[in-house]
């Protein structure tokens, strides 16, 4: 056996364009609204009238107003409804954009024109890019001149708005015809969908998670009352915006209510600790919040002990700031290493707020604004949200109840105390269906209404604890969430690979890595630098195997023909139950 260890690499792949749904009118999902249809919804723009001279964000390229980008946003709103028709509403814009200004300008504008949002992330490859367009049936692509070339890599006849090009060139439109007010009546929002974000792709085809604006004004409202948000707060924002942890918590929750964003354009630990120190901030622009993934506290605390740690008073001094200045600091997406919250807690003072949630229900738990907060728990259920932990029964649709709660409380059913089982989530939070897959949809909810999260939950002490994922086949790494399957799949298309078994390996770094025993038939030896030259149009970067064991034979595989993934840990995995 021949062992290769390969380092995390930018491996990307997506071949699923031939898997593109068809999308059938007549065939509806119905399920009970959760929401009431007679309370009029306020997108976040409307909320920014009220802000007119408040700082909205901080960036690269200096500071933005809510009154300048609104009024950018509104230009750019009549420009899509000049294309697209006046009376058109609730076609799918697609947007490439960078974390600064021009992303915020992209997502009012679509919602100010009626239409649906679609945010992509700049560092998929062309091919996956691709098919959340096609899928989307996206009408309009947004983006700026620096994408703007890999725009036209993935063009299938949808129209193209290049920022600088609407926004800097010599206007020929008299700026009295546009309109006084931006945006639909308030009903509209109401009954309308907001945006389509696409899952990771853990069981297939990444899907289009459709959310209706109610959904986001929930996700958003009960995060303000959980969190303690007000008009005075600063967060620094770091994360990609095409995930709800971006989008929904750390930008839309600030935008709401007036308050400001210091958007970075990428993660940089150096970066992150010169804002949360205030090292060149004006007192007013001083961080009071921030959000992370376990992965960046993890770099953030080997930049803490490289450059920032050397003396006892270097120490004091990021310990003193941290605890004056910042007054929540939070962590999700993946699992939270209690050896990273106690390193944290020591660094800065501040115990890490644990939270649960996902693309299709935005945050569902939480731990306590004030009050403890145990290491390894999520908390418990947010205002508005309902949760249930049950066992379904062996091919039925019936399941057996464990407990049953929501912010108010949570009641264990006699009996079944301590016992695990699948998390459920129900409230006016959870999204309205995935785009164009009315199967895929209900086979997500039970026969009651509940959405099933495939996660393995526990009650226990007062507080939900997530167990893992209900499938082997299900990787949590760096905050994604990768399909084992689809990751097979990609290698299997290598022509020396003749088989293979992709497992996640727990990782104090990452949460899990992602691992793969390969058989491999090639004549030549295996070279993990040709491997990832063949990967870098296959698969995105954190779907990519970081350890590789090769085998010369076969795979252990049962009688069944099924490879016992846990065995393989054991096998071939140092200590797979303890973090590396």
């Amino acid at each position: 056996m021949l062992r290769v260890v390969v380092r995390r690499t930018q491996l990307y792949s997506l071949h699923y364009l031939h898997l593109l749904p068809h999308c059938q009118p007549s065939v509806k999902w119905f399920r009970r609204s959760l929401v009431s249809t007679t309370t009029p919804i306020l997108p976040v723009f409307k909320q920014a009238e009220r802000f007119k001279d408040n700082i909205a964000l901080s960036d690269q390229h200096g500071e933005h107003t809510y009154e300048q980008i609104h009024r950018l946003s509104g230009h750019l709103a009549w420009l899509i409804q000049n294309i697209l028709g006046e009376d058109t509403t609730q076609e799918r814009i697609a947007f490439l954009c960078p974390n600064d200004v021009s992303y915020i300008i992209s997502q009012w504008a679509t919602w100010m024109a009626g239409h649906i949002a679609v945010p992509l992330y700049p560092r998929h490859p062309a091919p996956e890019l691709e098919y959340f367009v096609r899928d989307s049936r996206a009408a309009v692509i947004i983006t700026t001149s620096e994408y703007a070339p890999k725009v036209k890599q993935i063009l299938s006849g949808q129209q193209v708005i290049v920022l600088e090009e609407f926004f800097f060139k010599p206007s020929t439109e008299d700026e009295s015809t546009l309109p006084a007010q931006y945006g639909r009546d308030p009903h509209f929002y109401t009954l309308s969908d907001a945006m389509i974000l696409y899952t990771s792709g853990t069981t297939g085809p990444p899907k289009g998670v459709l959310l209706n604006h109610s959904n986001v004004q929930s996700q958003v409202s009960c995060l303000h009352q959980a969190w303690g948000w007000t008009q005075r707060d600063t967060l620094l924002h770091c994360l990609p915006l095409h995930h709800t942890h971006g989008i929904v918590n750390a930008l839309l929750c600030p935008l709401y209510l007036g308050a400001r964003v210091v958007m970075l354009p990428s993660f940089s630990p150096a970066e992150v600790w010169s804002h949360l120190l205030a090292l060149n901030a004006p007192v007013e622009a001083r961080v009071s919040l921030f959000m992370a993934v376990p992965t960046m506290y993890v770099k953030l605390l080997e930049e803490y002990h490289a450059s920032l740690a050397k003396t006892s008073r270097t120490k004091e001094y990021v310990r003193s700031v941290c605890t004056q200045n910042v007054r929540l600091m939070i962590s999700g997406s993946a699992a939270l290493p209690e050896s990273v919250l106690t390193s944290w807690q020591e660094a800065t003072g501040h115990v890490l707020l644990e939270r649960y949630g996902m693309t299709e229900i935005g945050m569902a738990l939480s731990n306590p604004l004030k009050g403890t907060r145990h290491p390894g728990s999520v908390g418990t259920p947010l205002p508005g949200v309902e949760v249930r932990i049950v066992k379904f029964l062996p091919g039925q649709e019936d399941y057996q109840l464990l407990c049953e709660g929501s912010s108010t409380g949570t009641k264990v059913v006699p009996g079944s105390e301590n016992e695990p089982g699948e998390l459920l989530v129900r409230g006016p939070n959870v999204f309205k269906e995935y785009w164009c897959r009315p199967h895929a949809t209900m086979d997500e909810f039970t026969h009651d209404g509940w959405f099933k999260t495939g996660d393995t939950a526990i009650y226990k002490e007062g507080s939900y604890r997530i167990l893992g994922r209900t499938s082997v086949d299900i990787i949590k790494s760096g905050g994604f969430k990768i399909s084992a399957l689809d990751v097979e799949k990609q290698l299997l298309t290598h022509p020396n690979i003749s088989d293979v078994a992709v497992v996640g390996v727990p990782d104090l770094t990452w949460g899990q890595k992602v691992a793969a025993v390969i058989v491999w038939h090639g004549e030549e030896q295996l070279d993990p630098m040709a491997l990832r030259e063949w990967g870098k149009e296959r698969m995105p970067h954190y779907k990519v195997p970081s350890e590789v064991v090769q085998v010369k034979d076969s795979l252990p595989r049962n009688n069944m023909g099924k490879v016992n993934k846990k065995q393989l840990l054991l096998d071939f995995f140092k200590d797979p139950h303890s973090p590396s």
